[in-house]
Parts: structure tokens; sequence; C-alpha cells
């Protein structure tokens, strides 16, 4: 997965890692130390067991940069984590800044210019969901 984003999007070193954000109450299942950390402010040790399952998000160290996503605070996003817990038994995802090598983008607009851009394969904004060529309207 790194290599696919760096390749289509980030177009930077293949050394610089991403980051896992994963459902707050996995977070000491997978990882050696348990807390909230919902602004990717802390690194934690991954579980030694667990670092194969996740090798897009584990820094060379065997650390990951998380952020913790709560129902609460996110429930759109804590839904999509969940969903792909139920598909993968992996209860976070890859995120990384929304760029490509320049300042994060903010608006709807800078998001589609990004896209256009790049070889990027999906965009969602609010309740579309943006594929090369037709747009489509999501719950």
């Amino acid at each position: 997965m790194k290599d696919i984003l760096n390749l289509k999007i980030k177009r930077r070193e293949s050394f610089r890692p991403f980051a896992p954000s994963v459902l707050r109450e996995a977070v000491a299942e997978w990882f050696e130390q348990d807390g909230d950390v919902p602004f990717m402010m802390q690194v934690f040790q991954i579980r030694q067991d667990k670092r194969a399952l996740i090798p897009a998000v584990t820094h060379v160290d065997g650390s990951g940069r998380l952020q913790t996503v709560t129902a609460q605070a996110n429930a759109r996003y804590h839904r999509l984590i969940s969903a792909f817990l139920q598909i993968t038994g992996v209860p976070m995802v890859l995120n990384t800044s929304f760029n490509e090598n320049e300042p994060v983008v903010c608006t709807p607009a800078q998001a589609l210019d990004c896209f256009v851009r790049t070889r990027m394969d999906l965009l969602v904004l609010g309740n579309t969901l943006v594929r090369r060529g037709n747009p489509v309207a999501i719950a």
C-alpha cells in the first residue's frame, strides 16, 4: 500500500511512514500502550504479533503514529473503519495528510484539484463519491 500511495499520489521517499487511524476500542489489542490519541500526536509501539498484519503503517522501529477514532468524535470515519474491520479483521486504516508535496488540502476545490493531478482512484467529499468520469451520491 505504501508503494501504491507513493506512486499514485504522494511521490515521496519510500522510507517515510504512514499512520494508522484505529478504532479507540482496539488500541490495547494492537499496541503496547493504551490511550486516546485523537490528533496523531503520539507514537505507540505496535504489538510484535500484529506488525506483519499492518506493514503499511508500521515504522521501521515497530511503532505507529496513531490516531484514535471514536464514534462520538467522528461517526462517519468510525463506521468506515468498523466496516473495514468486518471485512479484514483489522480495526484500522492507513492515514496520511491529503496533499501531493504541497500544503495540506483544506477545501473541496483543493481536494478536486489534487484528485485531478494525481492518479487517485476515488475521492469522497461529504456524501459524494468521485470516480474518474462518474460521481456517485453515497449515504
